[in-house]
């Protein structure tokens, strides 16, 4: 008998495919478009782990099940080579980020991903540190900047002292960089940042009608966190400023016993008392070395001398700046209710504040009240509920001027800079000679055809003087080879130690400008590389990233897979550049893709895969003795693909094994003259059934079941089991293991690929079930089950019941009242 040899049988077939085109599809000409999509990989380290060829083990999969179901299934792959992530790995091995990259990219690619069996179509890959994929890049940005989108202001900002670079909100995890788990500080730096707080309430209204994994969407919506309530102004005793709150409990202002504002709110200046400047200003400076989690872990502040007035019983309450509030957070200020809050209550216990009690039910000795109740202490509103309360106050709000019904979120601007050498030079220029005269791209006559909304553009104006974006005709603006390229810190750039980078003519009045040195954050190159892909090659036909007749057949991406872990990153910064680029009439959706499906992790001794735990499991070494047929249906196999497994190295041989039994049941079949039985031709249907019923709901662990479960009735029952089922058993079995598939297929004796078969069709009567399990129950309680032909009467399963020896020994002796069948699934003993 001929032997299994699965790497001898992968390493033929890849070349055949490559050689003949097998997967190739024709983007202009395609019939039937299918665009099925997978998260790129960052090529930084040393190479793909498991949990890579388990997520595109399982998209690929699916992608085979669609194009045998007679899709053009396009399946691009590509790098997502900028970054901190391979800027880092590069420092520690020593070399130059482009080399590496270059190094890697080719490794990841032939050693690897190749190697894997799937539809990737290389023809319309992407590097996102390809000059003519960031040209297209910082045309975006462009585009931004010229909608009012793209800005440049001054605040407090995460600071990764490890990555000697800014971070955005959500690249924060419990107070800690996302990339190397180093503790954030807080700086004050001028940045650039894109509104996608713009498009907050959209970004939330769409999670009610995209078709995306459920967690994926709450995860969403928590991190957009709508908060509907009320924005209160608090005169400052003494001067005409006055403190901005907003409050989603209205109902408790007349409990606000005294305020807080954050370390960084501008008006602190304006309002600190001369006697308490030193301490403050000290006080200021060691709250902004603190991390986040470190502030608001911690209930310590100052008193800044100042009083403000509470516009509803026109008390002055102490005003005390304090690190738990932060600034980039609703309005900076809140007003301090420490009856009703557990943080309020601790700071005032501190500092011995006043604590009134304006919700009754609770007893403030120990604790706040924070629990419902009706008003008290709040004059003309005693009484009432919370509820009626927050909506009658609210109402006094606007109606008297204090301030106004308003909305709030969680999400915070998108910053884009990065000080880092590793990414896409911002493509904008400042003009020092423009900004004395107070002008800006945004007085030029060009800027009207472009924007929608005048509004944004003069918003933006007072804070862009001097401000030019680089000609879109110059992009892209070329990232230089620096010998010195690693991070500077405090707030500095390395490419602004580049003279020759870093001088350049205004585009505006030509004088000499200086260009911006900071790059863009890794996540504006993904947030809308799945757009790119069918444009590849096209852009002579093109002013924009986008070939428009491409573009409008194969976008959106038909589905989409990949990890809940960028459910709050990526997914969130695709869907608003999206948006973006369909306001600004580049694109006919607003919605990234069609369908998202998030999958899970794979673990290794029950702990996420990392490599400072160095538990990487490298896929290399189980390719090689295995193949990849075995490593990616083991890894389907394991758990749910929206659940995930734990690895385990001897585990793997089983699955193996299973098809190490495939081959030796075919290489046996395939000189039989046997006659399908009926009962292996009822098994095949139903495999057909389950399976493409299971592929389409990702189900593979249960798809690799069933297929399980044939071979052992196929083992048993091999003289009814012919030639035409098992070559019907290879074209299931194509989706989850490609080359095997491929091997037997012309083992059996057949013509061109097994790829391009159709999926079969099963035949309805014979699936149809004539036998089901039924549910037996005595009082309600569970306690046995047993098979039945199906539309039983309850008489005979009645009688059926009572034979069985587990029933016996709850109804011996005792009296039967009643019984209860409902058909085909449970039959419940009433007995006394």
């Amino acid at each position: 008998m001929k032997p299994f040899q699965p790497v001898e049988i992968e390493k033929h077939w890849g070349e055949v495919w490559e050689k003949e085109k097998t997967f190739k599809v024709d983007l202009k000409t395609a019939k039937n478009p299918y665009y099925n999509l997978m998260m790129f990989p960052y090529p930084s380290g040393e190479g793909l782990h498991v949990g890579h060829v388990y997520a595109f083990g399982g998209a690929d999969t699916f992608g085979h099940f669609m194009k045998m179901k007679g899709h053009d299934v396009f399946e691009p792959m590509g790098f997502d080579s900028f970054g901190i992530h391979s800027e880092n790995y590069a420092i520690k091995v020593g070399k130059h980020p482009k080399k590496l990259i270059e190094e890697t990219t080719k490794y990841f690619k032939e050693e690897q991903l190749q190697k894997l069996g799937a539809l990737f179509d290389w023809d319309h890959s992407v590097t996102t540190s390809d000059t003519q994929y960031y040209r297209w890049t910082q045309w975006i940005f462009v585009q931004l900047f010229k909608a009012g989108l793209a800005v440049r202001k001054k605040a407090a900002v995460d600071w990764c002292p490890s990555c000697k670079t800014v971070l955005a909100d959500e690249q924060v995890v419990a107070g800690k960089c996302e990339r190397c788990g180093t503790s954030v500080i807080q700086k004050e730096l001028e940045q650039w940042f894109f509104k996608i707080t713009d498009y907050a309430q959209k970004l939330l209204d769409n999670l009610e009608t995209i078709d995306w994994s459920e967690t994926t969407k709450t995860m969403q919506k928590n991190w957009i966190g709508r908060s509907q309530g009320a924005e209160i102004n608090f005169p400052v005793s003494g001067s005409e400023d006055y403190i901005k709150i907003f409050t989603t409990r209205a109902d408790t202002v007349f409990g606000a016993t005294f305020m807080v504002i954050a370390p960084e709110h501008p008006i602190l200046d304006q309002i600190v008392s001369k006697d308490y400047k030193e301490k403050v200003s000290r006080y200021i400076s060691e709250a902004k070395n603190k991390s986040e989690v470190e502030r608001t872990a911690q209930k310590s502040g100052i008193f800044t001398g100042a009083y403000a007035v509470n516009p509803f019983n026109k008390k002055k309450i102490p005003i005390y700046t304090a690190d738990y509030v932060l600034g980039s957070y609703g309005t900076g200020a809140i007003m301090a209710v420490p009856a009703h809050d557990q943080r309020d209550y601790e700071f005032a216990k501190k500092y011995d504040l006043a604590i009134v009690e304006v919700i009754s039910g609770g007893v403030l000795n120990k604790k706040a009240w924070e629990g419902d109740g009706v008003l008290v202490n709040s004059g003309e509103f005693n009484g009432l509920g919370v509820e009626e309360a927050k909506k009658k106050l609210s109402e006094y709000i606007e109606e008297n001027k204090i301030g106004s019904k308003t909305v709030n979120f969680h999400l915070r601007d998108w910053l884009i800079s990065r000080q880092r050498y590793w990414g896409p030079p911002i493509p904008m220029i400042y003009c020092k000679n423009c900004a004395s005269q107070d002008l800006s791209w945004f007085t030029r006559e060009e800027a009207k055809g472009k924007l929608k909304d005048q509004g944004k553009r003069e918003a933006c104006n007072s804070q862009m003087s001097g401000w030019y974006p680089v000609v879109e005709s110059e992009l892209p603006v070329v990232l230089p080879e620096l010998e010195d390229y690693q991070p500077k810190g405090a707030g500095v750039s390395p490419l602004s130690t580049v003279p020759e980078f870093l001088s350049v003519k205004c585009p505006s009045c030509g004088e000499e400008a200086k260009r911006e040195t900071d790059v863009s954050d890794t996540f504006l190159d993904s947030a809308w590389y799945f757009l790119r892909y069918p444009s590849v090659g096209q852009d002579s036909e093109t002013a924009s990233p986008f070939n428009q007749s491409l573009s409008k057949k194969w976008l959106p991406p038909d589905m989409y897979i990949g990890g809940n872990e960028h459910a709050v990153l990526h997914l969130l910064y695709s869907r608003f550049i999206t948006m973006a680029l369909h306001d600004l009439g580049y694109l006919d959706f607003e919605e990234p893709y069609k369908k998202f499906r998030a999958h899970a992790l794979i673990t290794y001794k029950g702990a996420k895969m990392s490599k400072s735990r160095g538990n990487v499991v490298n896929p290399n070494e189980y390719l090689t003795s295995y193949g990849a047929d075995t490593l990616k249906m083991y890894l389907l196999f394991i758990g749910p693909y929206d659940q995930g497994g734990d690895f385990s190295d001897r585990a793997i041989a089983g699955m193996f094994r299973f098809l190490q039994r495939v081959w030796t049941l075919t290489m046996e079949i395939k000189e039989s003259s046997a006659v399908e039985g009926p009962e292996i031709k009822k098994q095949l249907h139903k495999l057909i059934k389950e399976v493409g019923e299971d592929l389409d709901q990702l189900k593979f662990n249960t798809s690799i079941a069933h297929l399980m479960e044939f071979i052992n009735f196929a083992y048993k029952n091999k003289s009814g089991l012919s030639l035409d089922t098992l070559k019907y058993f290879v074209v299931v079995l194509a989706p989850f293991a490609p080359f095997l598939s491929e091997e037997l297929w012309h083992e059996l004796g057949e013509k061109g690929s097994v790829h391009l078969q159709a999926w079969p069709k099963f035949e309805p009567s014979l699936v149809e079930e004539t036998r089901v399990s039924v549910v037996v129950q005595v009082n309600g309680k569970y306690r046995d089950k047993i098979e039945v032909e199906k539309d039983l009467s309850e008489e005979e399963v009645g009688r059926l019941v009572l034979d069985r020896e587990k029933i016996k020994s709850y109804t011996d002796g005792k009296h039967i009242e009643k019984t209860i069948y409902v058909k085909n699934r449970l039959f419940n003993l009433v007995v006394s």
